[in-house]
């Protein structure tokens, strides 16, 4: 089955389910969705970095500092974080990704999807998917945000990292 066929919850305003949908067509229709965000950390505390393949549906060829993607019909916010940063990576036996916050993002022409945004610890050696990541790296938070000017990121992603900055600093 190809990701576009994929079938995913339809949620409301309030990230109740009203309805499901192949990812495709939620795409297509800008049907409001379930995304899950994780950040991955190695034990000297860098972040995974990636450049999306050119290949992917949405956001081709651009970079990203979150692992993660859209939870899956009847899927909970946990189980895709783990999922989704587990095949992302390219491991298997992470721990549970810490929740810290959700939101709706909302691009701007027309579609939104709730993202819950997650943290976890990755120690184990990792092999990104060649299908969805063409390039990755860990990099210090100093590293990352110099390289925010100069590359061009997930605009949703981007919308995360800075909520997160802010969600940090409260804490």
């Amino acid at each position: 089955m190809s990701a576009a066929d994929e079938i995913i919850d339809i949620v409301d305003e309030n990230d109740r389910v009203i309805g499901q949908s192949p990812r495709g067509e939620a795409y297509a229709k800008g049907l409001r969705h379930r995304c899950a965000f994780i950040q991955a950390r190695d034990a000297e505390g860098r972040l995974f970095v990636h450049r999306r393949t050119p290949t992917k549906l949405v956001f081709p060829s651009l970079y990203d500092m979150w692992v993660g993607g859209v939870v899956g019909a009847g899927e909970s916010y946990d189980t895709a974080a783990l999922r989704e940063a587990e095949e992302e990576l390219g491991v298997f036996g992470l721990p549970r990704p810490t929740y810290l916050f959700k939101f709706l993002h909302d691009d701007g022409a027309g579609h939104s999807w709730w993202s819950a945004v997650y943290e976890v610890r990755c120690d184990l050696p990792v092999n990104p998917q060649a299908e969805e990541i063409a390039w990755h790296d860990f990099l210090t938070e100093d590293e990352l945000e110099r390289r925010l000017t100069e590359w061009e990121w997930v605009p949703d992603g981007l919308a995360a990292y800075e909520r997160f900055k802010a969600y940090r600093s409260m804490g």
